[in-house]
């Protein structure tokens, strides 16, 4: 594989027609993708102003972020920052609690999961729209895309909040059917999940003040479909949060009022890509130097961009091919984030 195969950007206007392809192949489920041509038109634009910003907080940007292959131009997959989530739309879901139960009289005592709305999570940054095509899983890029992310929140980091939330995708099957959803949300929304899935993706989420359930619902009553799927994530997602955990999210016993998938949550700042990443000076490396796997990006928000390559180190410095400069759109002298792949 030349190197880098891959580079992810900034996402805007241009990406149109690559996310309307993204949208097709990603299926029922994935909220962020699921927007008519309008609504997705609205989404980069709002990307391309967020990153041509000169916010000094969090605010109400949204960062988009293509992953292009580099061999044919081809939009490969996508992930997004939210810097700030529940302010506009609210951002609702069941907090998974224990209760329990216990009769000294008969002798009984056991626990019961109960679910109750809340919206804790209001006023945090959110990591997501994490997808790939599947003719490009290979070689960690899924992993890399997903690094990404921290990547460019150590850019600029005053411009995300202290807490950070991740929302994995439920189980759903093929046909869009979701036994959360069946068992407790279309009887408080009278609609399909599909069409509620809709709704949150491309209006102010109104809807779900209006109609989520004000008490609490014990999950012994649901059906057996709806409690074997209550906290977990779709199988396209296992390798996802297997990546959160390993960054250090952890499940927060939150989960999606839709289809019930788990929400991930960490602090900014103990997050390890973003934590374990160091400004260091670029140099060009000989041609024959292998070194190690790294993960480079632009340290400017406005102009990020980033790459997996193979690096050498020096004692002032980071080697890098040509190629590897190329991408970044950096010359040699430049700094650069730099993340080190100490695995490999």
């Amino acid at each position: 594989m030349s190197e880098p195969a891959y580079i992810i950007r900034a996402a805007g206007p241009a990406d149109i027609e690559g996310f309307k392809q993204l949208r097709e192949i990603a299926g029922p489920g994935f909220t962020s993708l699921m927007l008519d041509d309008r609504a997705m038109a609205a989404k980069l634009e709002h990307s391309r102003a967020s990153f041509a910003s000169g916010a000094t907080g969090a605010g109400e940007e949204r960062y988009l972020l293509a992953l292009e292959h580099v061999a044919d131009g081809v939009l490969a997959g996508c992930c997004g920052v939210k810097s700030t989530i529940g302010e506009t739309p609210p951002f609702f879901n069941f907090r998974m609690i224990t209760e329990a139960q216990s009769s000294a009289a008969v002798n009984r005592r056991f626990d019961m999961r109960v679910l109750i709305g809340v919206n804790d999570f209001t006023g945090c940054s959110e990591v997501g729209s994490l997808f790939v095509r599947p003719e490009h899983r290979t070689h960690g890029i899924g992993r890399m895309v997903a690094q990404s992310r921290y990547m460019l929140m150590a850019t600029a980091p005053h411009r995300f909040r202290e807490q950070v939330v991740s929302e994995l995708r439920g189980v759903v099957s093929p046909e869009g059917v979701s036994p959360f959803w069946e068992a407790v949300g279309r009887h408080f929304f009278r609609m399909d999940f599909s069409e509620a899935d809709k709704l949150s993706a491309t209006t102010d989420n109104q809807f779900i003040l209006d109609l989520t359930p004000q008490h609490p619902i014990y999950v012994d009553l649901l059906p057996e479909a709806a409690r074997a799927v209550v906290g977990h994530c779709h199988k396209d997602g296992l390798g996802a949060r297997r990546l959160l955990e390993w960054e250090g999210f952890s499940f927060s016993n939150v989960i999606d009022i839709f289809d019930g998938g788990p929400l991930m949550s960490v602090r900014r700042d103990s997050i390890r890509t973003l934590r374990e990443s160091k400004l260091r000076r670029l140099e060009v490396a000989g041609e024959s130097s292998s070194g190690v796997r790294a993960l480079l990006a632009v340290p400017r928000l406005g102009d990020f961009r980033c790459v997996s390559a193979h690096i050498v180190h020096t004692n002032d410095a980071v080697g890098v091919k040509p190629a590897t400069l190329a991408a970044l759109g950096l010359e040699a002298g430049a700094e650069a984030l730099v993340w080190v792949d100490d695995a490999h």
